[in-house]
């Protein structure tokens, strides 16, 4: 039996879901995370593009809530779970979260990837899902693809190579 693989392209502030043998796919990590949270007996995951730690710093009523990690991460387990995950099944993986610029200033507000795998961190514990893999930090942009089939998550990091978690 021949299975074709469909990527499934999840754009930056967006979310999406694949089931295997589908592939989910993002790249434009810088300081953004892409958080997979997954159910590997259900061969079914859904990955999120996080751009910002809090949604309560919008200034808009009508903000996109898949652009922070506190309002993305409550839809993505509500949606894996109505795609046929199973609560006590979910899983994580997340990378990202890079420094991109140097800043002299010790301002926290310009450590935007580390507020926001701090808070993707945060989100996650607070549904109690594991967090079973991470590649966060340094300074260097990332690519990942995660597959649902196998729970694997490669990683193909800017000027460094690929990894696999």
């Amino acid at each position: 039996m021949i299975t074709t693989e469909t990527v499934v392209k999840v754009g930056i502030a967006d979310l999406k879901f694949a089931k295997s043998p589908g592939i989910l796919r993002t790249s434009g990590l810088g300081s953004c995370v892409g958080v997979v949270v997954y159910d590997l007996s259900s061969k079914i995951a859904g990955m999120a593009h996080v751009m910002l730690p809090d949604s309560t710093q919008s200034r808009r009523d009508d903000f996109n809530e898949l652009k922070y990690a506190d309002t993305s991460i409550d839809r993505l387990v509500s949606e894996v779970m109505e795609q046929g995950g199973r609560k006590f099944a979910l899983k994580a993986k997340i990378a990202g979260g890079a420094q991109m610029f140097s800043f002299s200033s010790t301002n926290d507000m310009l450590r935007v990837g580390a507020r926001n795998v701090e808070a993707v961190l945060n989100a996650l514990a607070n549904y109690r899902i594991p967090i079973l893999a991470q590649d966060v930090g340094g300074n260097s942009g990332r690519t990942i693809e995660f597959y649902p089939e196998t729970g694997k998550l490669k990683i193909r990091t800017v000027n460094q190579g690929e990894t696999e978690l």
